[in-house]
């Protein structure tokens, strides 16, 4: 579509005085809304009229001089002729300015409504992910509380070791399914380059079998991890080791350590 060509044709003009059909009208009312250029013609054509009959008496008011005023023979102007304009003539300028107004009032009204509804719309969806997500994390919570009270469950606790002695941690081992869940809260994060990771013991020979780094520990709220176990452990150690993990531990890193308590 050509622009200028539409602003040209004096079509908004003959919109804004009302002299158009309602199907010419929805026509030009479509088009104000997809093409912003239009919009802003018809908000100027609207602004020159109300200037000039706010400061022309009506009485007064004759068609080569509001045509002057306008802007001169380029000023597109609708050709209605009137030679003494009078109320009817004046009323009907007011009552177009008013229709447009109107429409492009109900326009901007509409798109904020529609914004308003969208930006509502978002936060529901928002809110919905955020109660299915606590909905979750409850029942997660519930599965390790029932899990770490199981009669059948075995608990180690695991201390600080040397200069690491005020960190803590504590295994739940299920024998059942090989399964243990280790709460880590007693450790601190892991520096940047390093993880945790954490050993299964046998004491005689001291062998350690790595059970895995745990790479999410920094970004875990619960610091609750749940770890396969297939092995005969004897105690359970956790060291900071290189990202990646190491094959075996690094003894100078080993934070926290503790020995199985068998039945007697």
């Amino acid at each position: 579509m050509d622009i200028n060509a539409y602003i040209e044709s004096g079509t908004l003009e003959l919109y804004v005085a009302g002299q158009l059909s309602e199907e010419e009208n929805q026509e030009v009312y479509e088009l104000l809304q997809k093409h912003p250029e239009l919009l802003q013609e018809v908000l100027e054509i609207e602004a020159a009229v109300v200037k000039l009959t706010a400061a022309v008496s009506p009485h007064s008011i004759n068609f080569d001089s509001f045509k002057g005023q306008l802007g001169g023979a380029d000023t597109k102007v609708v050709d209605l002729k009137p030679t003494k304009p009078g109320w009817i003539s004046y009323t009907g300028w007011a009552a177009s300015i008013l229709l447009a107004g109107g429409l492009l009032w109900t326009l901007n009204n509409k798109t904020d409504l529609e914004n308003q509804l969208q930006t509502a719309e978002t936060e529901n969806q928002y809110l919905e992910i955020q109660i299915e997500d606590a909905r979750t994390d409850l029942a997660v919570t519930k599965n390790l509380l029932d899990a770490i009270r199981d009669k059948d469950i075995l608990a180690v606790p695991l201390g600080g070791q040397g200069d690491y002695a005020s960190t803590y941690a504590k295994v739940y081992w299920n024998k059942e399914d090989n399964t243990i869940y280790l709460d880590a809260e007693g450790l601190p994060n892991a520096p940047e380059g390093k993880v945790w990771q954490v050993w299964s013991l046998t004491l005689n020979p001291l062998t350690p079998t790595s059970l895995g780094t745990i790479d999410d520990f920094n970004s875990d709220d619960n610091k609750i991890f749940t770890i396969a176990n297939a092995n005969e452990s004897q105690a359970f150690g956790i060291t900071l080791e290189p990202a990646g993990g190491s094959e075996s531990p690094t003894m100078e890193q080993l934070y926290t350590l503790g020995i199985v308590q068998t039945a007697p």
